[in-house]
């Protein structure tokens, strides 16, 4: 399971306190954590499974109403809040990017016509910048009194900073080529 997943999953539980799988996977999605985190919704349900057996977080409670399935109520262990603790500094303080998939791509762009990849950068750009302008009218939700805590706003803020520094790179990325740098 991935550092992410597990941190999410961890300093969930941590803020809900006891909760069964489907309230804790519901209250993340609330949270738009399967966009910004890039967290399956079916893979929080395989990390409390995982974090279960490293005793990183415990069952206090099974329950069945009616005819549904049994639900699982999990609460966070002590080893799994020094996990948490662990985690959560590694990934503040760590500064590597990710590998972004527009690398690959990047490595090739000469076996296209500048004609044709500038453009293509251009409306990157106006998509970023749209998705960005879509994500900080949901940061200002949050911060009206929306269902999501008010600190889940940066994480939003964060991905928006992202999408304009690609916007700004790719508009410049076009310029670049319709100026004729990469011409042979």
């Amino acid at each position: 399971m991935a550092g992410t997943t597990r941190l999410l999953v961890l300093g969930a539980l941590r803020e809900t306190g006891p909760v069964h799988g489907y309230d804790l996977r519901r209250e993340l999605l609330s949270w738009g954590a399967d966009e910004w985190a890039n967290v399956a919704p079916g893979s929080i349900y395989n990390a409390l499974k995982s974090l279960e057996k490293e005793e990183l977080v415990e069952v206090v409670a099974t329950d069945r109403q009616g005819a549904r399935p049994e639900r699982t109520t999990y609460r966070l262990t002590d080893a799994g809040e020094k996990e948490f603790q662990r985690l959560l500094r590694e990934n503040l303080w760590d500064t590597r990017v990710p590998n972004h998939p527009l690398l690959v791509g990047l490595a090739f762009f000469p076996h296209l016509p500048a004609d044709e990849l500038a453009p293509a950068m251009r409306q990157r750009a106006e998509d970023l910048r749209a998705r960005a302008e879509s994500i900080r009218a949901g940061v200002r939700s949050i911060l009206a009194g929306g269902p999501i805590p008010r600190h889940v706003a940066e994480s939003y803020r964060f991905e928006a900073a992202q999408l304009d520094g690609e916007a700004t790179w790719a508009a410049e990325f076009a310029d670049r080529l319709e100026n004729g740098d990469y011409q042979d």
